[in-house]
């Protein structure tokens, strides 16, 4: 644990990881808070729930490199001060857009979400030395996960008790004020040696987006594919047993195991390739078809739980080491727009398994498109030319 008294005494990290998990748990909420206004204010299906939703996640995809370049060209307080307006601007008016508008308006506010998980992620390669980032990120990824079991979780009890106006409304207020606390704190998101990177000029993409970036942002797909696949997989197999409603139960020992082998993956003292680890979450997710009742089905996710926290805090590692600073917006956003495009593809990908199978076959294609990508990311690994050190 010394590493971790060691990451939180840098000054400004703690303020900066507690603000970032303000917003960050706001923003995993927003899907779920759209959703629950489209059926219950609205009155509309889940169908149409699920286009506001989808539109929103695209343009956190396609946002997410548009806004890095911004913060490496015009600074990081000016980004996020234009996206805090912007996000204001969208929860006011959610409750009173019709459908139609309220597509549009979804996918520009997520074109413009506040970057809170990328500029933690550059704030911490800047502010910490190479012994101190490993641990560093590993506590950025637990706090992911923290953000993903708290922030939909509430905003599915405050829906049973509050207008789905006001869950809105709350949302939008948090991710607003977490960007904003984020601005104030202004982190740094280049080291002091790495000042004058802007000056020097942007580097060509081909020098830096080579065979070692595409792979890591592979991996990046493939793990949270397989994290959205596994998701869909517990509901199908509890469904199927009678039991949908030990999901969240199922969901939440997952989340939690998670943050455990975070936490052990951060004090370790030598690191593992991202490719071994995502390959071990590929090989445990597999197993856990065989779970066809709750209590067995806790039990089945725990190891791969235990190695969720670690795959993604290694592959936000690797962008930080293999992006030069004066682009490192630009990578993050990339990676960013990796993970979401996992998101929104995993879902599909294991109902199609489930649809042609049967639960089991969810948990297959889940963990055997983590192996995938582990495979490929590990080859183009060693076509890489260089390693930056």
């Amino acid at each position: 644990m010394t590493g971790y008294r060691q990451v939180l005494a840098v000054p400004g990290m703690a303020s900066l990881l507690g603000v970032s998990l303000l917003a960050r748990t706001a923003i995993t909420a927003d899907v779920m808070a759209l959703t629950m206004y489209v059926v219950l204010g609205l009155d509309m299906s889940y169908a149409a729930a699920g286009g506001v939703a989808a539109a929103l996640t695209a343009g956190v995809a396609l946002g997410g490199p548009l806004l890095g370049r911004m913060i490496d060209w015009r600074g990081l307080r000016t980004v996020l001060l234009v996206t805090v307006v912007l996000q204001v601007a969208f929860w006011l008016s959610v409750p009173i857009l019709p459908y139609g508008i309220l597509l549009g308006a979804a996918f520009v506010a997520g074109l413009l979400m506040v970057p809170a998980q990328s500029v933690t992620r550059q704030a911490i390669a800047a502010m910490t030395t190479a012994g101190q980032r490993r641990a560093a990120f590993a506590l950025e990824s637990v706090q992911g996960e923290l953000s993903y079991i708290v922030g939909p979780a509430v905003v599915i009890l405050c829906a049973a008790k509050m207008s789905p106006d006001v869950v809105a409304w709350g949302v939008g207020a948090a991710i607003a004020a977490g960007g904003a606390g984020i601005a104030l704190l202004n982190p740094p998101v280049r080291a002091e040696d790495e000042a004058d990177a802007g000056a020097a000029g942007r580097p060509p993409r081909r020098e830096w987006l080579g065979a070692g970036m595409i792979a890591v942002l592979m991996m990046a797909f493939g793990t949270t594919t397989l994290l959205s696949g596994v998701d869909l997989a517990i509901v199908a197999t509890l469904e199927e047993a009678g039991q949908v409603s030990w999901a969240a139960v199922v969901v939440a020992v997952f989340g939690v195991a998670s943050v455990a082998g975070g936490l052990v993956y951060g004090a370790l003292s030598r690191p593992l390739p991202t490719w071994l680890l995502l390959g071990l979450l590929g090989l445990m997710t597999i197993p856990a078809g065989l779970a066809h009742d709750w209590p067995w089905l806790c039990v089945a996710v725990v190891g791969a739980g235990l190695l969720t926290a670690p795959t993604l805090s290694t592959v936000a590692d690797a962008v930080s080491r293999l992006a030069p600073a004066s682009v490192r917006g630009e990578a993050t956003g990339l990676q960013s727009s990796a993970q979401s495009a996992g998101f929104a593809l995993g879902s599909p990908l294991v109902g199609v398994a489930v649809d042609l199978s049967a639960p089991a076959g969810g948990f297959a294609a889940a963990g055997l498109a983590g192996l995938v990508a582990a495979l490929t990311g590990c080859l183009l690994s060693r076509r890489s030319p260089t390693r930056r050190s």
